[in-house]
């Protein structure tokens, strides 16, 4: 829709400065919101214009095409598939957006069909020429020498053919389920007996490689030595045609938690049923005939506009074992984490004991921060209870091995897992059960809610005999791996306030005890979005009134309408507002009249901006505030979870994330902009041709010369 189709209803009261209405609210137009799905698909596609940037190093280009592939498996697994289940049911589309399910899901599949097609002719036309002019070759099987067909033959009838079961289409055998993201080959045999043919399947094994290895940066697609071999697993019969497919089904978990006693029980029950749930995309080779596929679409029962022809080699996920590849000239270059933020002159209990830390992972070291503190809390004798939230965790953390030492050695240790957290729910319930066998109180959070927010709590005896309270408040996840790659802040307190705080919301998360107003956090779904409104609420008075207003937030997605509404009456009032958002924005900025005063950009890169961010007012008036923590502005995360803001203090500190914010929305640092006419437009060059400022290597060079928690 364009800027002139949206017009503003008319409202009673005289016009303050800046065309603002005072006296009465101006109404707000219906079509105020863009659509989550198609906001959703054009941050993948900023990811997909990464892998076709030839400014980025070859192997991560590769990284970014598989990124994009794995989102858009995802985007297909819960988003489409919710979409699909809200039209079967007659519900309305999430939010208050004016189109119907069926007009939304038309124009998501067509514009995830064209973003498809692009992606994987980014591949085959761009990158794989590329890769293979630095002698990384990707081949298919007609472009192999005999000696290479006759290794691979051995590697087939060694390694595959063992685990290979070919499942024929007849009478007396019906169309086999497809499990979810599995890749398969569409067998068509000619029938001796009848003259006519046979559909057969066969399922490419999923623990092997994606890419077989022929020799050093030489690979061939597994399903291409699969159909090479049929013959091995058909006998002597005539094969007419096979072609690669691949199935994606709904995969978001349901369980009644009000029926449910035991949850963890429940949850993997739950797993188990959800390899059958209905199929929501077909991708085929684009070689596939149109008999072949039609047999596919009727068997699957799938909608037609979800059927994506593309050229082959299909789940290009598989190139995230590419882009590990070790040829440093082709990746970014090695980055090592500062390890300056906390002194290591004494424990790390003195050095939060003398003020606040504020960390910024990846560029301040997770391992010499958070991982620090849950070690020395698990090995210090005047330490009495460890508290901690776990939403995502690495297979082999060290903070789980920290808290089960801490157990072991007689602390009173209590986790709240989140065994609800999508696709990580197997490995949460299995660290979950560890925990709990080595003596931990692993409490699994509220019923009909997740618990998202990111803290830990711990408690020490001083040497003078009291009890102090050490807390970690993040905007991202326990998780060393990820640590590495996703930009999260972090703050280490022993401010008794923050300390009573999280004290209470611990208690309320293991007791479901209930409290009165926090003193430095905004905790969902009590006060969350109530807290966030009243605040931009407050800066649009105090445009009113002609006093120095401005609102910089930093999120992964805005979503959630009364949040947009009350940044578009305070961009009415004349504040500035400057929104810095990597995925999904529902906000439309740039309209005169609503939201002439918003500004929206994205910033994307080698590291998952990550991290949350809420600032309020100039920084020089009373009302100024800068707010950290887990919380998107999502429904999700603002009815539906557990999530704290924590109000940053410290006066350095709020300079800091203030001049972060302000150099990610500056026009002199490369990214994405959202314009007035829905469109996202890619700023990465000056007037003269030259690279503008990259906002994450500009922090990493700043951690080469930063004293600890400047």
């Amino acid at each position: 829709m364009s800027v002139s189709q949206i017009s503003l209803p008319a409202a009673a009261g005289h016009e303050d400065h800046d065309g603002a209405q005072a006296g009465a609210e101006t109404a707000l137009p219906d079509e105020r919101y863009l659509d989550r799905e198609e906001s959703w698909l054009r941050f993948n596609e900023r990811v997909l214009e990464l892998a076709e940037d030839e400014s980025v190093p070859l192997l991560e280009r590769v990284r970014f095409l598989a990124i994009f592939a794995t989102n858009l498996d995802e985007f297909f697994m819960v988003r489409v598939a919710g979409l699909v289940r809200r039209m079967v049911a007659g519900f309305p589309v999430e939010g208050t957006g004016v189109q119907l399910p069926r007009q939304v899901l038309e124009n998501t599949l067509e514009l995830a069909g064209q973003l498809t097609v692009r992606h994987a002719r980014a591949f085959s036309e761009r990158i794989n020429p590329e890769l293979a002019g630095h002698g990384i070759e990707i081949l298919r099987w007609k472009e192999l020498s005999a000696a290479e067909r006759g290794t691979l033959g051995d590697l087939f009838r060694q390694r595959i053919y063992p685990v290979l079961t070919p499942l024929v289409v007849d009478p007396a055998h019906p169309f086999p389920f497809i499990s979810g993201l599995s890749l398969n080959l569409a067998v068509m045999i000619a029938d001796s007996r009848t003259g006519g043919t046979i559909f057969a399947r066969v399922k490419v094994p999923p623990l092997l490689p994606r890419f077989l290895a022929l020799s050093q940066n030489r690979y061939v697609p597994i399903e291409d030595v699969i159909a090479a071999h049929l013959t091995d697993l058909f006998g002597d019969v005539e094969i007419i045609e096979q072609h690669a497919f691949r199935v994606t089904r709904i995969r978001d978990l349901e369980v009644d938690e009000d029926l449910t006693e035991n949850l963890l029980q429940a949850m993997e029950r739950e797993l188990m049923r959800r390899r059958f749930e209905p199929a929501v995309r077909l991708e085929v080779e684009d070689t596939m005939s149109a008999d072949v596929l039609e047999k596919l679409v009727t068997e699957l029962d799938i909608d037609r506009r979800a059927v994506y022809r593309v050229p082959g080699p299909l789940d290009l996920s598989g190139l995230f074992a590419i882009a590990e590849l070790n040829i440093g000239e082709l990746r970014y270059p090695a980055f090592v984490p500062s390890t300056r933020a906390v002194s290591k002159d004494n424990s790390i209990f003195t050095a939060i004991a003398e003020r606040d830390i504020l960390v910024q992972h990846p560029y301040d070291s997770f391992a010499a921060s958070v991982e620090r503190l849950i070690d020395e809390a698990a090995d210090d004798p005047r330490v009495l209870a460890i508290k901690q939230t776990l939403y995502r965790t690495s297979g082999q953390s060290p903070i789980v091995d920290a808290l089960i030492d801490a157990a072991e050695a007689g602390k009173q240790v209590v986790v709240v897992v989140e065994i609800k957290a999508r696709f990580d729910e197997r490995a949460n319930i299995a660290w979950a059960r560890k925990l709990e066998e080595a003596g931990c109180h692993v409490v699994y959070g509220f019923v009909g809610l997740k618990t998202h927010c990111k803290m830990a709590l711990i408690v020490r005896e001083e040497p003078d005999g009291t009890l102090r309270r050490y807390c970690h408040l993040g905007t991202g996840n326990y998780h060393p791996t990820t640590a590495r790659i996703y930009e999260d802040f972090g703050l280490l307190t022993a401010d008794p306030a923050v300390g009573e705080d999280v004290t209470a919301l611990f208690n309320h998360l293991t007791g479901y005890s209930r409290t009165g107003a926090y003193q430095r956090l905004l905790v969902a779904p009590e006060s969350l979005r109530a807290g966030i409104v009243s605040r931009i609420d407050r800066q649009a008075e105090r445009s009113r009134a002609g006093q120095p207003a401005r609102i910089v937030f930093k999120t992964n997605a805005l979503v959630d309408e009364v949040v947009i509404d009350a940044l578009y009456r305070a961009s009415q009032a004349g504040v500035p507002v400057d929104l810095w958002v990597r995925g999904i924005c529902a906000l439309r900025p740039g309209i005169p009249g609503l939201s002439g005063t918003i500004r929206v950009r994205s910033v994307l890169g080698r590291f998952l901006e990550h991290s949350r961010i809420y600032s309020y007012g100039t920084g020089e008036d009373e009302d100024s505030q800068v707010w950290i923590g887990s919380a998107d502005m999502m429904h999700r995360n603002l009815d539906r979870r557990v999530e704290l803001l924590v109000r940053v203090d410290d006066p350095g500190h709020q300079l800091r994330l203030r001049r972060f914010l302000d150099m990610g929305m500056d026009d002199g640092t490369s990214s994405w902009w959202l314009n007035a006419d829905e469109y996202w437009v890619r700023h990465s060059r000056d007037e003269n041709g030259n690279p503008l400022r990259d906002v994450q290597q500009t922090l990493v060079r700043e951690r080469r010369v930063r004293p600890a928690d400047d």
